[in-house]
């Protein structure tokens, strides 16, 4: 139902934009996330943004990268600058829904590769 787009190759030094789309409306949305997976690695939190628009980065990539949300178009991108070889990763967009019950949706995976 996530349908998440923008990887690629691209030299270190360099930017990416990461888009994730929802193919249907989803309503109650709580957390919109990237996720990435490097290989031989567990899936780790990039950065996060709430309903109510606080945001959160692993350290890795504070100040490097930003996380924005459109509520209306449930859409999250993540904008990638300045990237490092260990930004090399399978990249997930996540979202959180809650109202009666919990529902939680993962994206497809792009793969982003940083060239040294």
């Amino acid at each position: 139902q996530l349908q998440a787009s923008g990887g690629g190759l691209v030299q270190a030094g360099g930017s990416l934009r990461l888009s994730c789309a929802a193919s249907a409306r989803i309503s109650a949305i709580r957390f919109m996330a990237w996720y990435r997976q490097a290989p031989g690695k567990q899936r780790e939190l990039v950065a996060g943004v709430t309903g109510g628009g606080s945001t959160n980065y692993a350290d890795s990539v504070k100040g490097r990268f930003t996380i924005s949300r459109d509520n209306a178009k449930n859409t999250v991108t993540l904008q990638m600058n300045s990237l490092k070889p260990e930004d090399t990763a399978v990249y997930y967009c996540n979202i959180v829904a809650s109202s009666i019950r919990r529902y939680e949706y993962w994206g497809q995976g792009t793969l982003v590769t940083v060239s040294s």
